[in-house]
């Protein structure tokens, strides 16, 4: 089985395994910039259930289906969202990275729900109310079925769609967000282009010829799951859409900081003629140019990639491996953010970082390490403002169900209480003291 964040490259060994650079310890002073925001990241459809109005959901359901299990009740977050506030606030956290989802707010084209539209708005009161800045996601990968049933974002008018839809969320609830993600990793195919196997594809392109079938549809394309020759349209749809949705959202609250969040490896060239830089052209080039018009940019790390002048290297012999076998390596967070900001000029927000594993003293160990290459980074003068760890809690990992583990707490699938790891009190003692030990 493969998993999607394990999948992209390798990446990112134990302090034990690699060590950091000398350097980060001589010349990092402990502290974080004040006003740093330290949060968790969820997404709607990975943790609330039920969302039975969505095009993953439909997806879940097909036979044959590329998704491993249906969704179901996942951590039935969509009535336990207070909990999962005093769960970000018991960790000592001062941030909450949330999506709202589009496929309640608009279950039927042109049909939106206030009372949904009240529900996300009461989240984001919830989250002032316990001094939680919260980062808002329009769109987490998932939609509404209408939308993906109609070709998704390779239809002409997906941009339209979606900025009418940003518009509708910014009215009910702009007024108190701390800031605005449109996008979740828009560009997540392209780097699985060339690493999930051919049979991954083939399973994808028949889950969804199966579904548009069933639904009397001409073509139905997902944000995270796609057929391999709709890439290059899905690409331009998804960048016209931040283009609209960006927009409209600074139509209706001019000085609320929007961008996009990518997914980025931290990619290393090995060897003479490497085509590392090349690589990074295809994975990130026309996300990184549209994003310099941006308030920040969102980097979604997890692994590095070493490129040889052929392609990716293979992990290191001896490493720490996560879940699906793929290298844990901490130095990538800090690799990927300076060529973020590099490439665009613009300020950081880690939206997203973590590592799967069942073993929870992996993901304890790998945080502190992990974060003294950010505050590296940030002391050699990248302007970052906030890191948020994925995940708050375990939770539906796409096509690869409920096997990998990312939460910073548990939650029972029958009773859906809720229990902090370990790994939960390491990064909550760095938050609250905003300083490295």
């Amino acid at each position: 089985m493969i998993d999607r964040r394990s999948v992209l490259a390798g990446g990112i060994a134990l302090a034990s395994a690699a060590p950091l650079p000398a350097r980060i310890a001589s010349k990092s002073s402990p502290r974080f910039p004040d006003g740093f925001l330290w949060g968790a990241s969820t997404a709607p459809h990975q943790i609330e259930g039920n969302n039975t109005t969505s095009d993953l959901w439909f997806l879940e359901h097909q036979q044959p289906t590329v998704f491993a299990e249906p969704s179901g009740d996942a951590a039935n977050s969509l009535l336990m969202w207070e909990q999962d506030l005093d769960l970000v606030k018991s960790i000592g956290l001062n941030t909450y990275r949330f999506g709202v989802e589009w496929a309640r707010i608009e279950p039927a084209k042109g049909q939106f729900s206030e009372a949904m539209l009240g529900h996300y708005r009461r989240i984001v009161e919830g989250c002032r109310a316990r001094g939680l800045a919260p980062v808002v996601t329009y769109s987490h990968f998932s939609a509404p079925l209408w939308f993906s049933a109609q070709g998704g974002w390779t239809n002409p008018e997906s941009a339209e769609l979606f900025a009418r839809y940003c518009t509708r969320v910014t009215q009910a609830m702009g007024a108190q967000l701390h800031s605005a993600i449109t996008l979740n990793e828009p560009n997540i195919l392209l780097l699985l282009k060339a690493m999930l196997p051919k049979p991954v594809w083939d399973i994808q392109k028949l889950t969804l010829d199966t579904a548009a079938k069933r639904l009397g549809a001409q073509k139905m394309v997902c944000g995270n799951v796609a057929a391999y020759e709709d890439l290059p349209a899905l690409q331009a749809g998804l960048l016209a859409a931040h283009k609209a949705g960006r927009a409209a959202i600074k139509a209706v609250r001019a000085d609320l900081p929007v961008g996009v969040s990518l997914a980025m490896l931290d990619d290393q060239a090995v060897g003479k003629n490497s085509i590392r830089d090349r690589m990074r052209g295809e994975l990130y080039g026309p996300w990184l140019e549209v994003a310099k018009a941006d308030d920040f940019i969102g980097v979604q790390n997890y692994e590095r990639a070493l490129w040889d002048d052929k392609g990716k290297l293979p992990a290191p012999e001896g490493s720490v491996r996560n879940w699906s076998g793929t290298e844990v390596w901490p130095g990538s967070l800090g690799g990927a953010v300076r060529y973020a900001h590099a490439a665009t000029g613009r300020p950081v927000l880690v939206s997203e970082h973590g590592v799967g594993s069942d073993d929870d003293a992996v993901r304890a160990a790998f945080i502190p390490p992990a974060l003294a290459g950010l505050k590296q980074a940030i002391d050699d003068g990248v302007p970052v403002i906030g890191y948020c760890h994925w995940s708050l809690i375990d939770n539906f990992e796409w096509i690869f169900g409920y096997r990998p583990k990312f939460g910073l707490a548990s939650f029972d699938r029958v009773t859906f209480e809720r229990k902090a790891k370990p790994s939960a009190a390491v990064l909550g003692a760095i938050a609250k003291a905003n300083a490295l030990s």
